[in-house]
């Protein structure tokens, strides 16, 4: 036992708590996909249902192996290969936009020729403008106010990149620009210039849901959501509360969920309404209770951070798998629109899971950084006193 524990001390540092989570959290995705690709392998698999256990056990364990990996680089080198992802994110979306795989009236995944998986290049350009802006942030902390070499660099870099999502994918968009608000408010950026930022966001928004391929369907699912009359309730919708309604308190046990059999994607859009369905309230608590501790460590990093950039990276990580997370939670209880934003750590998919894993290991990183060099203080600290005694 006692070699477990310094085998673990010495291969996973960081924040222990997050990584408790990020192991719960894996386990809960495990059990839930594993129940609500029932009628899918059905259908396309003649009901061999361990196939899908087998793949999505297999890019979770992935992603941790690639959340571990992360964890081991310094983040201050994240700052520049930010910039590097930005600079390719921009072909990468428009090459989707124009020829990318299109499912559900929308161009948002490109193929990688020689493994033959699909990827969303706005999970790339998501975590690159995120990393982007707080290093943006972090060198400019004396100048914050200097429109021209603080101000119009970020503004620049957030219009391309939530403009380029959001002519196929506009709730990742509006996630990514709130996000990015957030982080510039941590971030010391005046009022006035936040202001300006939403109403820049605001009209690139509005461009692309004119120019992009999912205006219809946007404003169908506003439409939809803001009528009061309940025959117009959408589908899915309908569908996920009736979950809801028969999980009760503590749910009718895994693997009996009969919505899982009706809703689309009860695997991934909808997977939080299965696992109320299954384990109840106290079951879709818990897993409530594990993103806001999430949220509460990734923000405790940034008051214990030494560095500018550790602190901003974390914030704007943390909150935007915190906020996706609230997205898809909202949706499942009808308290947002539908929208097609997959639950981090939980759903079932592919490159997002791998992309949610870099970010943990990032946070993972600046948390053990910041760690090393309070101890690194400390110890400087003590000889110091004794070279003095």
């Amino acid at each position: 036992m006692a070699k477990v524990k310094i085998w673990l001390e010495e291969n996973l540092k960081g924040d222990p708590i997050i990584w408790g989570i990020v192991i719960l959290l894996s386990m809960i995705s495990i059990l839930a996909v594993y129940s609500a690709t029932g009628s899918l392998a059905y259908r396309k698999m003649g009901g061999n249902t361990e196939i899908y256990l087998f793949k999505h056990s297999a890019l979770i364990l992935t992603s941790l192996v690639v959340m571990w990996a992360v964890h081991t680089i310094p983040y201050k080198y994240f700052s520049k290969l930010s910039l590097f992802a930005l600079w390719v994110s921009v072909p990468l979306l428009l090459i989707t936009y124009l020829f990318g795989s299109t499912i559900n009236q929308a161009s948002r995944w490109l193929t990688i020729p020689i493994i033959d998986q699909a990827f969303q290049p706005s999970d790339l350009a998501k975590l690159a403008l995120i990393a982007a802006v707080a290093g943006m942030l972090a060198k400019r902390q004396r100048k914050i106010t200097d429109i021209k070499g603080t101000f119009i660099p970020i503004i620049v870099w957030i219009g391309i990149i939530c403009l380029l999502i959001a002519i196929a994918n506009m709730s990742t968009a509006v996630m990514l620009l709130a996000t990015c608000l957030l982080l510039m408010f941590i971030g010391r950026v005046p009022l006035k210039y936040l202001l300006v930022v939403g109403m820049v966001g605001t009209l690139v928004l509005s461009t692309a849901i004119l120019m992009g391929q999912r205006g219809g369907v946007f404003f169908s699912r506003i439409e939809k959501f803001m009528n009061d009359e309940p025959k117009e309730i959408p589908f899915q919708a309908k569908h996920s509360y009736i979950a809801i309604a028969t999980g009760g308190i503590t749910g009718k046990g895994p693997g009996k969920s009969e919505q899982r059999n009706i809703l689309p994607h009860p695997y991934s859009d909808f997977i939080y309404a299965i696992i109320i369905e299954e384990y109840g309230m106290v079951g879709g608590g818990f897993v409530l209770f594990m993103y806001l501790a999430l949220l509460y460590r990734g923000m405790r990093v940034v008051a214990i951070s030494t560095r500018p950039f550790g602190g901003l990276l974390s914030a704007g990580l943390s909150f935007s798998l915190v906020i996706q997370a609230m997205i898809n939670m909202g949706v499942a209880v009808g308290l947002i629109p539908i929208t097609g934003l997959p639950l981090p750590m939980v759903s079932m998919g592919g490159t997002s899971l791998i992309f949610t894993g870099i970010s943990l290991g990032i946070i993972l990183s600046v948390s053990r950084g910041d760690h090393e060099d309070a101890f690194l203080g400390e110890e400087k600290t003590i000889r110091n006193r004794v070279n003095v005694a």
